[in-house]
């Protein structure tokens, strides 16, 4: 399994930090990230805030599996 450099938390702050205006590419390498991976985190988390992020692990735990 891969090891997970970022929290959730953390990429959702990440993400609103490049909304101020930084250009992809130039954000990218400041994280140490690749575009693609920025990307990603955008379809996936880019709606959402740090709050809704700590309700969805919530509910993954309390739901058996």
């Amino acid at each position: 399994m891969e090891k997970v450099r970022f929290t959730e938390t953390q990429i959702i702050s990440t993400l609103k930090q490049q909304e101020a205006g930084i250009f992809v590419k130039d954000f990218a390498r400041e994280h140490g990230i690749s575009e693609a991976t920025f990307y990603n985190w955008k379809a996936k988390y880019g709606s959402m805030e740090a709050n809704e992020v700590r309700r969805m692990k919530d509910r993954r735990k309390k739901t058996p599996v």
